[in-house]
């Protein structure tokens, strides 16, 4: 076929141009990648959110203040690029504040959670319009579950495998319940049928999200564990990663398979929030920190080089400085990888939002900096044990000045020169210093000779 003839048949199959912007979870990207592609499906490209565009969509995220106020600020950053483009809102904050969101100049578009991949069945062309039109399904009324998985309209290495939605917990601080309706599941053998995809795709490595990944199967005789006992099954060349879980729904029962399967991930990213106990009783939430303690220590004693990944909030009302400490202590003690750490903001029809005790701004954000340069060192430290390690890591496509990055399974950054038949690969390497972001590796041959950077 000619060069003219390609193009002159591009332009007129081609429908236009779409743009995506993520903000939040891994659940999120999921969800994005899958409306992605039924955009490519339509036969729209898919573009840079920088690009000029004809559509713009933004998947949203209401978990703090910044996140509502970040919306906004990306909805003028698309219609800078392309004032005519038609800009659609969906997520969780498309949920929780659609009037909201259809006063903001541009927005032509709101879809709540059950209607995100709707789109194309809501609306009929992509015009500028007038006024935005709101597609949102109650909360209390949304029970289906929509499959979402990363596809070929994004070009990550790594997949994002959503398998759960919703949640049950009634934690004080938290609208995702309210965004994202209760707990349901993606059935068993539509999980093995969707993962099989993602592996025959090439995906080297697939991460299961959800809003409660841990309360899988709730109400029916499937849980999280067993679900994973048939996942390791399929053959492939591959890894599972778990997004996040709950301390009291890592069984003892999961860490043993992932000692024992070379498919998992020696990697957990826990939600602890908060170091105090009291303060944990305040959020509603189900454990304390003796159970995060020995759930710790658990985990170090089974996997000595495992990564541990914690998520915490300061600022929450009630939080002295005496509790703040002993949540600093705590986390200064435990043998742990890296920290997430969130500042508390106010969500409206929490409700924390009306208990006492609440925490100055400046000494909030004074508290995610100490925590913050806490978790940089723990990284630091947790790295530094890796020099000599052999590990397997996955490479990413990106040339970053030379250089390659990719993960191990631990969830150890890892740093190589570029060489393009390395990507998307599981590459044995040997780790021989620290930098301030990555590990630095030499590639390891076959007979254990190693290939310098």
């Amino acid at each position: 076929m000619s060069t003219a003839l390609f193009l002159f048949m591009e332009r007129n199959t081609l429908k236009g141009k779409v743009a995506f912007y993520t903000l939040g979870c891994k659940l999120n990207f999921s969800e994005t990648s899958t409306i992605g592609k039924q955009f490519v499906d339509k036969g729209y490209k898919v573009v840079d959110f920088k690009d000029t565009a004809d559509v713009y969509l933004i998947n949203t995220c209401t978990v703090t203040d910044n996140a509502d106020k970040e919306c906004r600020q990306i909805v003028r950053r698309a219609l800078r690029n392309n004032p005519n483009a038609f800009i659609a809102v969906t997520g969780c904050y498309a949920q929780l504040r659609s009037d909201e969101i259809s006063t903001i100049d541009g927005v032509d578009v709101v879809l709540g959670s059950n209607e995100k991949f709707k789109l194309f069945h809501l609306v009929e062309d992509f015009h500028k319009r007038d006024h935005s039109c709101i597609h949102v399904t109650p909360t209390e009324e949304i029970d289906n579950f929509d499959s979402a998985f990363s596809t070929t309209a994004d070009s990550r290495t790594r997949a994002f495998f959503k398998i759960q939605d919703g949640c049950d917990y009634p934690c004080t601080y938290c609208t995702i319940p309210m965004a994202r309706g209760k707990s349901r599941s993606l059935e068993p053998a539509k999980v093995i049928e969707q993962f099989k995809e993602l592996v025959n795709s090439g995906y080297k490595e697939i991460i299961l999200t959800g809003v409660n990944v841990g309360d899988y199967g709730s109400g029916t005789d499937i849980n999280f564990y067993s679900l994973l006992k048939e996942m390791v099954k399929v053959e492939g060349d591959y890894r599972i990663r778990i997004s996040s879980i709950e301390p009291n729904l890592l069984t003892d029962e999961i860490l043993q398979l992932s000692i024992n399967s070379e498919k998992m991930c020696k990697h957990f990213h826990i939600p602890l929030q908060s170091g105090s106990s009291d303060i944990l009783k305040l959020m509603k939430r189900r454990y304390n920190t003796d159970v995060f303690k020995n759930l710790i220590n658990r985990i170090n004693n089974l996997l000595p080089d495992g990564g541990i990944g914690i998520d915490v909030i300061v600022g929450f009302p009630g939080e002295t400085e005496e509790k703040f400490n002993e949540t600093f202590n705590l986390l200064k003690k435990s043998d742990i990888s890296y920290l997430h750490v969130f500042t508390y903001s106010e969500r409206p029809n929490t409700p924390a939002i009306n208990f006492d005790g609440s925490v100055e701004v400046f000494e909030r954000k004074r508290r995610n900096h100490m925590l913050r340069i806490l978790s940089e060192k723990k990284r630091d430290q947790f790295y530094r044990k890796m020099i000599g390690k052999e590990l397997t890591v996955i490479f990413e496509h990106q040339n970053h000045d030379g250089f390659m990055k990719g993960f191990a399974s631990n969830y150890v950054r890892v740093k190589h020169g570029y060489d393009k038949t390395l990507i998307n690969k599981p590459v044995k390497v040997k780790i021989i210093d620290v930098d301030e972001e990555s590990c630095i590796a030499e590639r390891l041959l076959p007979n254990n000779k190693v290939i310098a950077v």
